[in-house]
């Protein structure tokens, strides 16, 4: 999803706690640990081991009173974030190791990787805050996301556990507490599916909705699992960089052949070798629009098992006073690893000489220079506005022609009287009522999160946050006067609460106390995206991860990071491309071993596979 501290915690006062802390989210919930997951086979499925002798029980296992609709776009703040950076830097021609454009999460994991290396970096953000899409803004004693709260990679086990990793490498923790259901599907013909954390208790309640298909849904899941074990087992670097490849290869050779074979395909293909029931084929395809917009036959089984087998593994872990504090803790380290941050920085170009990346202008006419560029804005605003004037390299047109810019959101954030949900309700939703062929249609399909169901200190007391957000195109809010813009906004949103009034929560609309509405155009103003996109979405059928571009681009010195890099969407995905690409410019500034024979080889290789797509 398709991603704030307050007060004294917001402030710094980050006193470290042992990751894996938990608070109890209702008496009547017992948070449950996961064991490291192996593999072993019985009755030829692939399973976690420590469910072993459990699986041949499955089957058996028992808005409308007036609001005001507030006029400020939603990613405005009620005052100036007084932030950990370096607000005083100069005009002069310094030089760095790395100048990151863009502090989201993949910006920031390759900066503080970069950094912890010895590299001197600089980032520089639009925005008065860190974290782009993963970021947060407080109002009337709310700290809202901006994206989606559901966070992977945030466990204190396994290799996949990015987030995690991240923050150690500067240094830092942060409280969590654990979700004991990752999203709960309510769906078409009344099918009602909770995603529990303990996958036994998935596979089972699955299974019991489609006892006929039990067969299929162990041999689908176990597939995710044999690329998630294969995954998780390797030391994750860069796959441009070669003398890594070849290690890893060398020391798991079958998890690296495993990953080869699953990379050009897709999880629609591989659901349907086993399942024929239409509506369950329907539910995977749901499960696939939450990792990456599009539905089974459209994404990679490689994503797609790396996201529906770590929330059993690791888990969905919600940091406590919101997913904002990520990016603020990944930005107080890098400034203590001795690199800096700069904010209200908006970079308009990057400058070449003799072809090559060098520096970076910004819109009030400072520049800064560095060995190596690395842009976390989207391949599109990379190639089109920062190097406006230049030819579009080769393999950015072949990038366009096998992709074009998923859709961006509409967003309501709202703050409700506590008593309006029932005592048991669930952190996350996922709202399809009636028809099936609706879900990638804009406003089709609604995810809602509910972070104060885990962490009560980010509303005022007695209210909840509800965070509703659901596709829509840009083109959909163009060419409207302001009148209209703010009434259509108000129109839609009014729309969206009466189906979540109906489908789940009768009278919410009575007690909304709060509420903001952002469009695509709002996402688009403060996360400097183009269209307001989240990221790649395939013209066609894919070849799985085979078009996927990788760090480095057709500019020497010019490097992608984030979602429209390998390997795509989500939080745990941006992380992989963050800590990918400071793997490779850390090579290339002569931090890391490097061949540039083999180098040359490789990038040759991975842009001929890029072809076959």
């Amino acid at each position: 999803m398709s991603l704030g501290f307050k007060n004294s915690l917001f402030f710094g006062q980050f006193n470290t706690v042992q990751l894996g802390s938990s608070k109890s989210r209702s008496q009547k919930h017992r948070i449950l640990s996961i064991e490291p997951v192996r593999t072993s086979v019985l009755d030829g499925y692939i399973v976690p081991r420590n469910i072993k002798g459990k699986i041949d029980n499955l089957g058996k296992v028992k808005l409308i009173k007036d609001f005001v609709l507030r006029s400020k776009s939603v990613l405005t703040v009620d005052k100036e974030v007084d932030v950990d950076g370096n607000g005083e830097l100069g005009r002069e021609r310094s030089n760095y190791d790395a100048i990151v454009i863009g502090s989201g999460i993949g910006g920031l994991v390759a900066a503080t990787q970069l950094a912890v290396k010895g590299a001197k970096v600089l980032v520089l953000e639009k925005y008065v805050i860190p974290g782009g899409s993963s970021g947060y803004y407080e109002r009337d004693g709310y700290t809202f996301d901006v994206g989606s709260s559901v966070m992977f990679g945030f466990s204190d086990k396994g290799n996949l556990n990015l987030i995690t990793r991240a923050l150690a490498a500067v240094g830092c923790e942060m409280e969590v507490i654990p979700d004991p259901t990752t999203v709960h599907f309510h769906l078409p013909n009344d099918l009602s599916v909770q995603v529990h954390r303990e996958y036994i208790d998935f596979i089972s309640e699955l299974a019991a909705k489609f006892p006929h298909e039990k067969d299929g849904i162990l041999k689908f899941y176990g597939e995710c699992w044999k690329i998630f074990n294969a995954l998780n087992s390797l030391e994750l670097k860069s796959l441009e960089e070669p003398i890594y490849l070849f290690g890893q290869f060398f020391q798991k050779p079958l998890e690296c052949l495993t990953l080869a074979y699953y990379l050009p395909q897709n999880a629609g293909d591989i659901a349907r070798k086993y399942m024929k029931d239409p509506q369950l084929l329907s539910f995977i395809d749901a499960e696939c629009f939450i990792v990456s917009t599009v539905n089974a036959l459209q994404t990679p089984m490689i994503n797609a098992a790396m996201v529906l087998c770590d929330r059993h593994f690791g888990g969905i872990n919600y940091p406590v006073g919101g997913v904002g504090g990520i990016a603020k803790s990944l930005s107080k380290g890098l400034v203590d690893q001795g690199s800096e941050i700069l904010y209200r920085a908006n970079v308009t170009n990057i400058i070449l000489e003799h072809g090559k990346a060098v520096g970076v202008r910004l819109s009030d006419g400072r520049e800064f220079f560095g060995k190596t560029i690395i842009s976390n804005a989207t391949r599109w605003d990379t190639f089109g506005k920062l190097l406006k004037g230049e030819t579009l390299p080769k393999e950015e047109e072949n990038f366009q022609k096998v992709y074009v810019k998923a859709p961006s959101f509409l967003s309501i954030h709202m703050g409700v009287k506590a008593e309006v949900l029932p005592p048991d309700t669930d952190c996350h939703h996922f709202v399809l009522e009636d028809d099936w062929a609706r879900l990638e249609e804009p406003y089709g399909s609604i995810f809602l999160s509910i972070p104060t169901v885990l962490d009560s200190s980010l509303a005022p007391e007695g209210h909840h946050i509800l965070h509703i957000f659901t596709t829509s195109s840009i083109e959909d809010w163009e060419g409207l006067s302001t009148k209209d813009y703010e009434a259509k906004k108000k129109v839609v949103a009014d729309e969206i609460i009466s189906r979540l009034e109906k489908k789940l929560f009768p009278g919410i609309r009575s007690s909304i106390a709060f509420m903001e509405v952002g469009s695509p155009k709002t996402h688009r103003r403060y996360l400097a995206r183009d269209k307001g996109t989240y990221g790649p979405m395939p013209r066609r059928t894919p070849k799985g991860l085979l078009g996927m571009p990788f760090n480095t681009t057709a500019v020497d010195g010019l490097y992608c990071v984030g979602d429209s890099c390998f390997p795509g969407q989500g939080v745990i995905a941006v992380a992989f491309s963050g800590v990918m690409c400071a793997h490779r410019v850390a090579a290339d500034i002569g931090i890391e071993k490097r061949s540039p024979v083999l180098d040359a080889a490789l990038l040759r290789l991975l842009g001929w596979l890029r072809t076959l797509a």
